[in-house]
């Protein structure tokens, strides 16, 4: 038990020896807010223990000169007066603000070879907060403003960030949340997205209809929506064109095939005979049994019905400022109906047991050429999802 006592001892004087030496590490390196974030969490139990004593003398330290760093970056950041500081002034005072309520709750810690506590000079910078936040406030509102003046989309969508920006640091600051509403508007890649048939077939309305519906997809994203309709109010930037090429619909046929199945099967027992046809016994006289089989044997009769499709087609990209083809890939789908039946003649035991199925199907009528092209609808609407996912209008 002893043994166990001072395995564990060890083992923990060889962890906790570990990380000071990180916290060293960190302090040295100039990373001061990591080398806080770790002696506060080996403060947060047993803070007073001389094992702890380390970390305190580093989280004063770490303090002190994170806190040095800061102000000394402030002070360089008032004296240059440029708006773009305003960011960094206001998170410099949120970073000074939130590293001493990050250490506030362990106080006090006490150096006990020096019989003192340590120093942590906690400063109020609510005013300074305050200050900055409303300089940061007014910056990104204008900033924001005149980005919205642009013609660049990518304007539009900077404009947007700042807004909201703004709208999680100060909410309700003047009209931000209704001018984030519309540079996001301004910021979309509107998308028609239509089909055509330049095919001898028609194409069935309803396999057009869920081709198109891209609410079916969930491919709208925060800066690019699809319409298959185009609504009122709206610049469309790109189209999205599904061409119909090509449809191929073999003709309706009925194969049919004879063959012969046999199979073994076990029958009972019977008595072994020698060549001579006489039963063979055994040392005590006792006739021999050995398996009987027989042969089991069918006439099969199988009938296929066979019908295929096949839907050629090509997605483009246009770009509608320039009128322009952007790219275009292909679209190919196929569908296949088949059904297989058989009748036999004969004992339908000679067949293996997956194929019995066949025997209780019949024929069935052959689907219409409107059906079959409809039933290629899923198969497309998965590689035209693909192709949008792959291939989105800025990447």
């Amino acid at each position: 038990m002893k043994k166990i006592t001072l395995l564990f001892a060890l083992l923990f004087l060889i962890l906790s020896s570990c990380g000071v030496k990180t916290t060293q590490s960190l302090l040295s390196d100039g990373n001061y807010d990591g080398a806080i974030d770790r002696a506060v969490d080996a403060l947060k139990t047993k803070k007073d223990s001389k094992g702890k004593q380390d970390y305190v003398y580093l989280l004063e330290e770490a303090f002190a000169k994170a806190k040095d760093r800061d102000l000394r970056d402030l002070d360089l950041m008032s004296k240059e007066a440029n708006p773009a500081n305003a960011e960094r002034i206001y998170n410099t005072y949120m970073q000074l603000n939130n590293r001493q309520e990050k250490i506030r709750p362990l106080l006090p810690l006490q150096l006990l070879k020096q019989g003192k506590t340590a120093s942590f000079p906690f400063d109020n910078y609510s005013n300074e907060i305050v200050s900055s936040k409303n300089a940061l406030s007014k910056y990104l509102y204008e900033n924001a403003s005149a980005l919205l003046k642009s013609k660049n989309k990518l304007d539009f969508r900077k404009a947007y960030d700042d807004f909201f920006y703004l709208e999680s640091i100060n909410p309700g600051y003047k009209n931000a949340k209704k001018l984030m509403e519309d540079a996001q508007f301004k910021g979309t890649d509107f998308v028609d997205i239509y089909a055509t048939n330049v095919t001898n077939m028609v194409i069935p309305k309803q396999l057009q209809d869920d081709l198109l519906d891209i609410k079916t997809y969930g491919l709208n994203d925060k800066w690019t929506v699809y319409h298959s309709a185009r609504q009122k109010n709206v610049t469309y930037d790109y189209s999205m064109i599904v061409n119909f090429v090509q449809i191929n619909i073999s003709p309706e046929q009925i194969k049919e095939k004879e063959f012969i199945k046999e199979r073994q099967v076990k029958d009972g027992v019977k008595t072994l005979l020698d060549s001579r046809g006489r039963p063979v016994k055994d040392s005590l006289g006792n006739e021999i049994k050995v398996e009987n089989y027989r042969m089991l044997r069918a006439n099969i009769y199988e009938f296929r019905q066979f019908k295929s499709c096949q839907v050629t087609a090509k997605v483009d990209y246009v770009d509608l400022k320039t009128n322009q083809l952007m790219q275009s890939f292909p679209l190919t789908s196929e569908y296949i109906f088949e059904n297989i039946y058989s009748t036999y003649k004969g004992d339908r035991n000679a067949c293996e047991d997956n194929y019995m199925n066949y025997f209780n199907k019949r024929s069935v009528p052959f689907p219409n050429n409107e059906q079959m092209v409809f039933d290629t609808g899923e198969d497309l609407k998965a590689q035209l999802k693909d192709i949008i996912v792959r291939n989105r209008i800025r990447g």
